[in-house]
């Protein structure tokens, strides 16, 4: 076979079609664990059959019909739920094929919201605002990006174990109490946007900056996150939070040339070479940006995408405003990211030893598994002179990186103070 390997092909498939076929098995199940474990073992058949018998001309449709038949299998063998086994096999009808070569896959039904993007549309119904917005975000995540339960936990700085159980009992309240799961109309979109802003910024961060594997990055991800929002700022022009998201990830991604080796080593943005930034990119962000201020609604999203103008439009790592940038980080709630990044901005502003107490103070917090935490302590260390402390927190950061990048990266600073 030339071109791609079946492993490839899926693992496109993947992501462009998971959020589909779950999203469509719940639709007609109602069971959240039930679509999400069909729609795993119909990827699971895919990987077995399709090196043998090829992959099929529409395998979004595919992977939907066989997910859809395997939720069939479990509700025979319950024997429940004869009313949902109805709908589900309703979808054997003739409709299929026709559904199938619209659009390669099985589609919601039609209704007349102005979300006209099928990822997004997903994204409204998932975000239901009977959940909490951590629930909510979670879900979404889970079910409709394919984000791993470890890949959530570690983006809300919190256990697998314990994401998983929030996972669950979300799914359980949206079944116990019946929420169903359609489109809302348009005039309840509002009330759901903030949720899907922080979903889409966990899903660029996630792209942007991987919590696990070989690579730092995964540009497909961050170029979904940032499509999907460029549409939702079409879609809701009044909403300055959502420029403010477009403008801080078109801010970052503006330096994706520069953030790792031509080896894939983590490259730190004061080490970047800014004569390959994208400054058509930033100049467009930053007018984006200065558009949305203008408004006089700032958020959170905005205040982040000033930051990031900041790093951007500093000529040399030298001409960086870290003053500005700490008083810009004090006007976003203190989570303990936020909290820890403020600290390196006032460290590299009054001293790395301000910056080193500062650090302190967070290590007893949900930080302590966090990576970041003893990398900046050793950074800190480092710029002080204490190279054996300094060593130890290298150490300690390596033992906690995610991604290959980051541990490569940390353990040539590591031989630099040893």
């Amino acid at each position: 076979m030339s071109g791609p390997s079946v492993g490839d092909r899926l693992d496109h498939v993947f992501r462009d079609e998971w959020g589909q076929v779950v999203a469509t098995l719940i639709g007609l199940t109602g069971d959240w664990e039930l679509a999400e474990e069909c729609a795993q073992e119909a990827f699971a058949t895919a990987l077995r059959r399709w090196p043998e018998d090829g992959i099929p001309d529409r395998p979004g449709a595919w992977l939907t019909t066989t997910a859809r038949n395997k939720a069939m299998d479990v509700l025979r063998r319950e024997a429940v739920g004869a009313a949902k086994l109805r709908e589900v096999a309703a979808m054997t009808d003739p409709d299929d094929e026709l559904a199938a070569a619209d659009g390669g896959t099985l589609r919601a039904p039609t209704d007349d919201s102005a979300v006209r993007d099928d990822r997004l549309r997903l994204m409204f119904t998932c975000c239901h605002p009977a959940l909490a917005m951590e629930a909510r975000v979670a879900l979404t995540l889970r079910t409709l990006a394919g984000l791993s339960t470890a890949e959530i936990a570690r983006a809300f700085l919190v256990g697998e174990e314990a994401m998983s159980k929030r996972l669950t009992r979300a799914k359980r309240k949206i079944q116990h109490a019946g929420i169903p799961y359609r489109v809302p109309p348009d005039h309840l979109l509002p009330e759901r946007t903030p949720a899907v802003l922080a979903v889409l910024y966990l899903l660029f961060n996630e792209g942007y900056s991987a919590s696990a594997g070989a690579d730092l990055v995964r540009r497909s991800l961050a170029d979904e996150a940032i499509r999907l929002t460029r549409l939702l700022t079409d879609l809701m022009p009044d909403e300055p939070e959502a420029a403010g998201l477009l403008a801080l990830m078109l801010l970052h991604t503006a330096r994706r040339d520069t953030r790792t080796t031509p080896d894939g080593e983590l490259v730190p943005l004061d080490e970047q070479d800014r004569t390959r930034w994208h400054l058509d990119e930033i100049a467009a962000a930053e007018s984006l940006l200065t558009a949305t201020l203008r408004r006089g609604r700032p958020g959170p999203y905005q205040v982040q995408a000033a930051i990031a103008a900041c790093h951007a439009t500093a000529r040399t790592a030298a001409d960086t405003d870290w003053p500005q940038i700490a008083a810009l980080y004090a006007q976003l709630d203190q989570t303990p990211v936020v909290a820890l990044n403020r600290a390196v901005a006032i460290g590299l502003a009054d001293g790395p030893a301000i910056g080193l107490r500062l650090l302190d103070d967070l290590a007893a917090g949900p930080l302590a598994g966090y990576h970041l935490l003893p990398a900046t302590r050793a950074d800190f260390l480092r710029r002080l002179g204490r190279t054996t402390e300094a060593a130890d927190a290298y150490r300690a950061a390596i033992d906690l990186a995610g991604t290959d990048a980051e541990r490569r990266y940390l353990r040539r600073r590591l031989a630099e103070v040893t």
